[in-house]
Parts: structure tokens; sequence; C-alpha cells
């Protein structure tokens, strides 16, 4: 697929983006390459739904940057917004498998997307955008990373746009005092709220759903769709809040599962849907995602969610 270059993309994403590296289930010295990155997954998912969307961040120079910016090309993800920074790398990541579960090794500190700063900005696109979707890990790789999602949020809803924003805790890059005072000033800038059950608990304390969504909404949030795995979603607004169930499927594989939700979920509020509409299709959406392995090839694309939708 061909380059995207609508002047002003609906959907913008921003954060860093990875390539993984993940241990063959046969030969443990053998590696299996593919992407990872949550708000690179969103962005492709939000795009295979059919809205135009771009990636705002940083890569290296260096052949894993360029397999990053050929993979956003052939998903028609507008990369005009991508600086290549000759001076740091590109993140790269590993998994490993054992009897205790998968394990994650990164190597990603002094990356080229964690050397972002406000003034690499694409202030046009933001001012253009209609939503710009960060998450917990866009504001933990770095302090100047962390001051340019502010500065990004600030701009995009000063233009008339809405951000929408994923917990994505990762402890591993910031410690838990820091994430919870960060986070609660990110929903103050927060129009669509995707948290997933173990992230919120932990940021807020709280373990009853309804006061979850209380007190994200009394932070100003507009919409919350609370991830619940198996469960489904509950899709809470100010004046109204629902399950919404979830779509039963045989998974095999959940990688990206709630990036995919969230891509999906957003597209469909782009698209002109009411949020539990837009829950309903990014159910379905995240679930045929888990049918096959990875994180963005089994991402399905608008017209298959439909179909499912429409059965």
């Amino acid at each position: 697929m061909t380059q995207a270059h609508s002047p002003n993309p609906q959907v913008l994403a921003m954060g860093e983006a990875m390539v993984e590296f993940n241990q063959s289930p046969d030969d443990a010295r053998q590696y299996l390459q593919g992407f990872g990155g949550d708000t690179s997954n969103f962005v492709i998912a939000a795009r295979r739904q059919g809205v135009s969307t771009g990636f705002v961040s940083a890569v290296g120079d260096d052949l894993f940057g360029r397999m990053l910016l050929d993979l956003w090309r052939e998903e028609a993800v507008d990369t005009r917004y991508v600086r290549v920074d000759a001076q740091a790398p590109t993140g790269v990541y590993f998994v490993s498998h054992d009897e205790n579960g998968h394990h994650f090794d990164y190597l990603r500190a002094g990356s080229a997307a964690s050397r972002y700063r406000a003034q690499d900005l694409p202030r046009e696109a933001l001012a253009g955008a209609s939503f710009l979707h960060l998450s917990g890990i866009s504001l933990a790789i770095s302090a100047n990373a962390c001051d340019a999602a502010f500065d990004a949020m600030s701009k995009i809803r000063a233009a008339g746009g809405k951000v929408s924003f994923d917990t994505n805790l990762r402890l591993k890059l910031w410690p838990l005092a820091r994430a919870r005072a960060t986070m609660r000033e990110a929903f103050r800038l927060t129009d669509v709220c995707l948290p997933s059950w173990d992230d919120v608990t932990a940021v807020t304390g709280l373990e009853d759903r309804d006061a979850i969504l209380d007190e994200l909404l009394s932070h100003g949030v507009k919409v919350v769709a609370l991830k619940l795995g198996r469960e489904g979603c509950y899709v809470a607004t100010p004046q109204e809040r629902r399950i919404v169930a979830p779509y039963p499927v045989q998974a095999i594989d959940a990688t990206g599962a709630g990036d995919c939700f969230g891509g999906a979920f957003v597209a469909r509020l782009a698209l002109g849907d009411d949020p539990f509409a837009a829950a309903r299709y990014a159910n379905v959406c995240a679930a045929l995602s888990t049918t096959g392995y990875g994180a963005v090839a089994p991402v399905p694309r608008a017209a298959q969610v439909l179909r499912q939708l429409a059965g």
C-alpha cells in the first residue's frame, strides 16, 4: 500500500515503537523478528478501520528505524512526523519463554524516541487532527518526551481536537508514585480514556469499577472505556454507563489486543459513532485480532469487522 498523504491525518498517535525479537519455541537460540510499541499498534489498528493516521515519534538512522518506517508506509500510516535521529538508536526488545511464561528484555535507554522534544512537534498536524492518542509509556520513556507529550495534548485541545489516553503502566520505566502523579495530570487533558484493569487499579488505588469510572470522570474525562478482557468493556460518559459484552472467539494470542481495541474505538469515534457503538465495534475488532499471532498481522480491517457485526 502506498504512503497516505492527506493534508492532516484524522488520528495521530505519539510514543515509541520498537523492533521485537521473539524466541522460537523450537530453538531457544533463534528469534522471530516482529514489531512492538503500544501507540504504533494503536495507529495501525485505527488505519485498518478506515481513518487517516499519522505517527509522531523518532527512530534511529539505522536498520531497525528503516524497518519501522517501512512498516508504517506499508500500512499507509503517515510518516512525515517521524524524526530520524542520527545520534541515537531505535529501541529493540527480546521476548523469551520458559515454564513461568514469557519475559521481556528491553534495549531502549537513550533511544531516538526517548530524545524527542517539544520543539520537534508537528504543530500543523496537531492543529488539524481530530484525535491525538498517547499512553503511559509515551510519558514514561524520558522527561523530555513527557514534556513533549503534555505540550502536544495542550496544542491539539486548543485547536479543537481531542486526546485519547491509554494508562499502559510499565513499572520498569518509572516508579508508581511518579506514574500516579503524572497520569493524574494527563487525565485532566484527556477526552477519551482507555484504561485496562490492572493498570488503572494500580494508578488509582481503587478496586471498584464504578469508583474507578467516577475518579476518571472527575478529572474532566468525557468518555471512559475500561477494558475488561474476556468480560468486554465498561463504557461511561458523565450521563450514562454500560457494560458492552465481549465478542466470543477462540483466542490464541492476545498480544496487542488492548491496543487494537483502542485504535478501533477511536477510529469509530472519529467516524461519528457514539461511545457505546464504538465499543461494540472495538470489542469485535480486538477479539478477531486474538485469533492470529502477533500484535499487527491479525488486526482485522473494517470490512471484516462490519461483516461480523452484521452477522
